[in-house]
């Protein structure tokens, strides 16, 4: 019998599934996400001007379509895709189909303009937008034995946890390409269900642009003993799989990347689309006090979204599809203003 199936201990991925998804899961209580945590969409709705932006210059780089789709993955109670339409000018706007894709069913008082899915349409052409969606795809923890021998982090409904069978196959080699185990205690989440799930999201994209912004580490940065937490009521607190809390690891987006793809922080992303946080200046105060107090609280905004050590860290995975090449290498370059060390994969 597979070990992890057996009584009560499971790995991680399977008591996770159950404790976000599962038909009393965290995810499906009625107080939503933002009663627990805030994300860049719950700080600012800077973020949702600065996507909507993004929007507008994939619509450019496909030519202007008779039809733009924004698809907002993850979409909570729908306040990153209302905030994207009403933050387009209306040109594009009269062309946007917006939908909003969440296990959840959708809102009181959703906005007509947007279609709620349970799963990202297909065929699409515009832009999918994926914020915090895959640290909450469940996947399995790895931990390295005496013997350095990386094996299955087993766990209780109550969060005890113990080690199981060695990793084998498909997730024994993503762990040696991605985040290898040598020494003991040391731990990974292997994020082979992530990669399966993000291929997936940018396959419902014909043409345009699929994005994932989300707390991210990269190969020879990974951290030594994994990022596996849990959040309740805006506090971070232990990752126990019984629906109480949200249960998150940080993504290795870098093993994400499809060809083609290129990443970069949010901090560089968000001030080449206009969020920058500098300050008014001191001269406005002066000939227009109002207008000084809005900018200053829009500079504070935007500088938390921005921030080094907090949300401007977060990674941005950026996966073009079937977009012209001169198209899409315009497109970044609007993105990669003054960045010495982005990738390409």
């Amino acid at each position: 019998m597979d070990q992890r199936l057996s009584g009560e201990w499971r790995g991680w991925r399977a008591a996770a599934q159950e404790a976000l998804y599962g038909a009393d899961g965290f995810y499906r209580r009625p107080e939503g996400p933002a009663a627990h945590f805030r994300t860049s969409v719950h700080a600012s709705p800077l973020f949702a001007v600065a996507v909507a932006r993004l929007l507008c210059l994939v619509d450019g780089a496909l030519g202007r379509p008779a039809e733009l789709a924004f698809v907002d993955m993850a979409a909570g109670r729908g306040e990153l895709v209302a905030g994207v339409l009403d933050a387009l000018p209306d040109d594009v706007a009269a062309r946007t189909r917006a939908y909003a894709v969440e296990i959840t069913g959708p809102p009181p008082g959703l906005d007509g303009r947007i279609e709620w899915l349970g799963e990202p349409p297909e065929g699409t052409t515009g832009l999918l937008f994926a914020n915090e969606w895959l640290d909450n795809v469940p996947v399995e923890v790895a931990e390295a034995d005496a013997d350095a021998v990386p094996r299955l982090v087993l766990v209780d409904r109550d969060g005890t946890e113990r080690l199981g069978e060695p990793v084998t196959g498909a997730e024994a080699a993503w762990l040696e390409r991605w985040w290898p185990l040598s020494a003991d205690g040391c731990r990974a989440e292997i994020g082979l269900p992530r990669d399966t799930a993000w291929a997936a999201a940018v396959a419902t994209v014909e043409r345009g642009l699929a994005v994932a912004v989300d707390y991210a580490h990269r190969a020879g940065a990974r951290p030594p003993f994994g990022t596996l937490t849990g959040f309740r009521a805006g506090r971070e607190c232990a990752p126990v799989p019984d629906g109480s809390c949200d249960i998150t690891a940080h993504v290795a987006l870098d093993a994400c990347a499809l060809p083609g793809a290129r990443l970069l922080t949010q901090r560089t992303a968000l001030h080449a689309l206009g969020i920058t946080g500098a300050r008014p200046p001191l001269t406005l105060a002066s000939t227009d006090p109002t207008a000084y107090v809005r900018a200053l609280a829009h500079a504070g905004a935007a500088a938390e979204l921005t921030a080094p050590g907090g949300l401007g860290d977060f990674g941005w995975l950026l996966q073009p599809v079937g977009i012209p090449d001169a198209a899409r290498e315009e497109l970044f370059e609007e993105l990669f203003v003054d960045v010495p060390d982005h990738e390409e994969h």
